[in-house]
């Protein structure tokens, strides 16, 4: 026990280790006088070793070795950085969005095919695309087997209307029951009706086929010739005329029963057309089974289809018949006003061409999107079923 301080340390000599040295740096004090980090250190003085491996004089430290030649981070799995399999791909978990694997089957830019996510948007961008491409070939298409079969079964039925000849017997004779052959005329306007509801039916399934081609061929690239989809409407019309009337049949006795079955059977059945033309197979089931698996996406995009048509379909029979009736109640009866009768016809069964354009795409691009929400598909799939 002494109150002298300790003794002092004795300096290290050489090969001896430092005690205030870092553990394993023999016979090292301390950097240099004057040295800071960044700076290349001094040459050694004699009797001391260079600096180990993986000091790095740019550091000021001792850090891990060099990595070998070749390798970067992120990893990419023996593959130089921006090679391999999916070369430059941002280094974070997950896709990037809107990234697809090749072959997987979906393309968030395919001009027919709306992909799962894409909401309205994209469904609204692929029906004015199909438009925008294929209105040349559309256009006559729908004249020729929508608008001018529809103005001819209007000039039918307005020569054969007897309401003049009834109101004309009604006055005459004001105690008649009912008009001289009403029941004669009554059926013989039925039949002709009905008859060409028939007829101009098989001539609609034409236009829906052809358009159909045409729409689809486009969007994957290839040449939609106007002669070329008639041929196709040609051959694929008789069929889809055929599940057209069933349809028909089925939506008619839904309305007579309380009209809501009618309405249910419309939208439930507003894919069998589409579905007929590209999977040639139970066209009524499987578009049952598409409202009802999708039910909202479905409903809410045929009820979009539903409004144009009933827009651009009801203004135009409004203005026919405002442009009808005062050409008298029998228009036909003189030259001057068949004239006048047929050329008003004519120009509103043209007015009402974007209720069938609406129509035909818009059932389409909608059977593609729910195609697409079944299994990856594209717009070449489509093409190749299309036949």
């Amino acid at each position: 026990m002494t109150d002298q301080p300790p003794p002092p340390t004795p300096p290290s000599g050489p090969g001896e280790s430092d005690p205030s040295s870092p553990a394993g740096s023999p016979g090292h004090s301390g950097p240099p006088p004057g040295w800071a980090p960044g700076m290349p250190p001094a040459d050694p003085p004699s009797g001391h070793a260079g600096p180990p491996p993986g000091w790095d004089p740019a550091q000021g430290a001792w850090g891990a070795a060099p990595p070998p030649q070749g390798w970067a981070f992120p990893p990419t799995g023996g593959y130089p950085l921006g090679a391999g399999p999916y070369g430059g791909q941002p280094w974070y978990p997950g896709s990037p969005v809107g990234w697809y694997p090749p072959g997987y089957g979906f393309d968030p830019n395919d001009p027919l095919v709306t992909p799962p996510g894409a909401g309205l948007a994209g469904w609204f961008n692929r029906c004015g695309g199909a438009l925008r491409r294929g209105w040349r070939q559309l256009v006559p298409i729908m004249l020729l087997t929508q608008v001018l079969p529809a103005a001819v079964l209007s000039v039918i039925s307005l020569g054969l209307d007897p309401s003049a000849e009834w109101a004309a017997q009604a006055e005459a004779d004001p105690t008649a029951v009912l008009p001289d052959n009403f029941v004669s005329e009554l059926l013989s306007i039925i039949v002709v009706l009905v008859g060409g509801s028939l007829l101009i039916g098989l001539v609609q399934a034409v236009g829906w086929a052809a358009g159909s081609w045409v729409i689809t061929q486009q969007a994957a690239g290839q040449p939609g010739s106007l002669d070329s989809a008639l041929r196709y409407g040609l051959r694929r019309a008789l069929g889809l005329w055929g599940w057209t009337l069933l349809i028909s049949v089925l939506v008619g006795v839904g309305v007579c029963l309380c009209v809501l079955p009618g309405i249910y059977l419309a939208f439930a059945l507003s894919m069998a057309g589409p579905v007929y033309l590209f999977e040639r197979r139970e066209p009524i089931g499987r578009s049952f089974r598409m409202f009802h698996d999708r039910l909202g996406l479905l409903l809410g995009r045929v009820a979009l289809v539903a409004l144009a048509v009933i827009i651009g379909s009801l203004i135009p029979g409004a203005l026919e018949g405002a442009g009808t009736s005062v050409l008298g109640t029998d228009p036909l009866a003189s030259p001057g006003t068949a004239t006048g009768a047929v050329a008003v016809i004519g120009v509103t069964a043209v007015l009402a061409l974007p209720a069938h354009l609406a129509q035909l795409i818009g059932l389409l691009v909608t059977y593609a999107e729910q195609r697409a929400h079944e299994a990856p598909v594209n717009t070449a799939g489509l093409a190749a079923e299309l036949g």
